[in-house]
């Protein structure tokens, strides 16, 4: 088990209240969890910033009878091969289609991934998740 190290905190009101909160959104157990969650996201999102090596996901909505969408998604895919590890087609109704495809790489070159999918004429709605290793 890892070390816990223990220490006070003094917080304005506001800032308790925002804690509070916090924690009651997210139904976590104390406030020294919501710390935590926060030190974590603000940790990727360093990670993000700096180009560093991260782990993501692009989610994707789309009209699979757009005329040459899969054969343009596919020729970007093929560009980043050294990024992708994993992807996912799911019929969600005749028309659309939901693809999910997992990443590990550099920060930027997700970025450059999901923005050149997201951009395909057909795409109806298109979202990159990226965190910190």
């Amino acid at each position: 088990m890892k070390k816990v190290k223990r220490f006070g905190i003094s917080l304005d009101e506001q800032s308790s209240v925002m804690l509070d909160k916090l924690v009651k959104n997210h139904k976590l157990p104390n406030r020294s969890r919501a710390i935590r969650y926060l030190v974590r996201e603000y940790a990727s999102k360093e990670a993000c910033a700096s180009d560093a090596e991260v782990s993501g996901a692009v989610v994707l909505i789309y009209d699979h009878h757009k005329r040459d969408l899969l054969t343009r998604s596919l020729d970007i895919q093929h560009d980043f091969t050294g990024i992708i590890l994993a992807s996912q087609h799911v019929h969600l109704n005749h028309h659309n289609c939901l693809e999910i495809i997992a990443l590990k790489g550099r920060a930027s070159a997700l970025q450059s991934f999901a923005d050149r999918l997201i951009g395909l004429k057909g795409i109806k709605q298109g979202k990159l998740v990226m965190a910190g290793l």
